[in-house]
């Protein structure tokens, strides 16, 4: 067994872990990041496949992004904005497609009322919510016994309403069902961009992407940590106490060090075996939280044959296998990329069928939006992260009913030399490569006031 010796070990190789590891060493203190994977990023990758240069992972830039931005920034990498020139599609309940322009979506005039007023109302609350400690709100514990679902039934008679705000948030943001997680959970994915309004604005959340794929910003980073970044290395045991921490992988390898941060989905603490168990609490908590489920799929042309049309690519329904879909053609190819989501229960049904039926199926639900021309292209690819072996879902773990307020102001607690962070126990950023950052950050600087106490 080869051993190392560091002040802090990493477990995880993605923004949240590289952003660590160069944090603490700015600071002074040595780290190694252990990898379990052959690659660095995590859940953000870009890959060629067929010969196409397709963001497998995370991929879009909001403005709202601080971290990130000063992070692309410092790297040197350039962004360009998602094409959105032309109109919009939209099809209802009634399976019709109609062209539209702007945020609501075109529905009959008394549903359309009744989705800005659930905005509004929606804003409110959000208004209200601390994204850091959304179990502070004074109702936390009322709106975490609630689905969002049934709070939105509470709001509502308008069915298609419902269904089209449920969708920004249980299809597009947690990929869980509206059922299935909280109001307050749901008030926490708005909070986490700043508004429910940000999150209707696909112009916003979905703003930019970055020349080469996000990708790099993972890539870049462990580059100037050199050789402290191991790949290959699934982490089993981690042997913690008073005079810190050894952690051994399932390749032979053991570090003796100070502080260990787990900076991967929580959903895998499980994988670890602890010496001695995490405290009680930790591991009620960690029963509570499960990661979304989502397909995404990149559909790439001989062109953006939907320009033609003048049609900015960007579709949306919630009565469609395929809820959204976006024009994803890369910056400076003549070729034409579609993007496309399946999640929660349509991804589910979509895994009990064959690839190819499964292929055929999304394919259709993408020309009901773009015509017949979509069913046709030259690389069809499904990024299927729930059969990741690290990472078991996307796009971010959430908590259950009720877990939210039971156990978010423990979710972050450090426990001895142990410390958590990736971009599912963010606040703002939640789920997203900013929040990543922001973790990183937050763990490292605590990890260097308690190194230097």
């Amino acid at each position: 067994m080869i051993e190392l010796t560091r002040d802090v070990v990493i477990v995880g190789a993605g923004a949240a872990g590289t952003t660590a590891a160069n944090e603490l060493k700015k600071a002074g203190l040595s780290v190694v990041v252990l990898e379990a994977r052959d690659r660095v990023g995590g859940r953000l990758w870009t890959d060629v496949v067929d010969g196409a240069m397709l963001e497998i992972g995370g991929q879009w830039v909001s403005p709202d992004q601080d971290a990130l931005k000063e992070t692309l920034a410092e790297l040197g990498l350039e962004t360009y904005s998602r094409y959105r020139e032309g109109d919009s599609v939209y099809i209802g309940e009634d399976g019709e497609l109609t062209r539209f322009t702007g945020e609501i979506f075109p529905v009959a005039p008394e549903t359309e009322k009744e989705i800005v007023r659930l905005i509004e109302v929606l804003d409110g609350l959000v208004a209200q919510i601390d994204p850091d400690k959304p179990w502070e709100h004074p109702d936390a514990e009322a709106l975490d016994r609630i689905s969002f679902q049934a709070w939105l039934e509470d709001q509502t008679e308008d069915q298609e309403a419902r269904d089209n705000i449920a969708l920004f948030i249980a299809g597009a943001m947690l990929t869980k069902p509206a059922y299935a997680f909280s109001a307050l959970q749901a008030l926490l994915m708005a909070a986490s961009a700043g508004s429910f309004s940000h999150l209707v604005d696909a112009d916003f959340i979905l703003d930019e992407r970055v020349v080469g794929g996000l990708q790099q910003v993972p890539l870049l980073l462990a580059e100037r940590l050199g050789d402290d970044v191991v790949l290959g290395q699934p982490v089993t045991e981690v042997h913690w106490g008073d005079d810190g921490v050894r952690v051994v992988t399932d390749n032979g390898l053991q570090v003796r060090a100070r502080f260990v941060i787990l900076a991967h989905a929580p959903i895998l603490y499980p994988w670890i075996e602890f010496q001695p168990a995490l405290p009680r609490l930790k591991q009620q908590m960690h029963q509570h939280i499960s990661m979304g489920f989502v397909i995404k799929v990149h559909a790439v042309y001989d062109r953006p044959f939907w320009r033609e049309q003048g049609l900015s690519g960007t579709a949306f329904s919630p009565y469609e296998i395929s809820h959204e879909a976006y024009d994803n053609t890369n910056h400076g190819d003549e070729r034409g990329t579609l993007v496309g989501f399946v999640s929660d229960r349509n991804a589910d049904d979509l895994f009990r069928v064959s690839a190819e039926e499964r292929k055929e199926r999304i394919l259709e639900s993408l020309s009901h939006y773009y015509g017949p021309e979509a069913k046709n292209p030259l690389v069809y690819f499904e990024s299927d992260w729930g059969a990741e072996e690290w990472t078991r879902g996307a796009y971010a773990a959430s908590f259950d009913l009720g877990g939210l307020a039971r156990y978010g102001a423990d979710l972050r607690t450090p426990v001895g030399p142990i410390h958590f962070a990736c971009s599912d126990m963010a606040g703002a950023g939640y789920q997203h490569v900013d929040g990543a950052i922001r973790m990183g950050r937050l763990v490292a600087a605590s990890i260097v006031e308690a190194a230097h106490r």
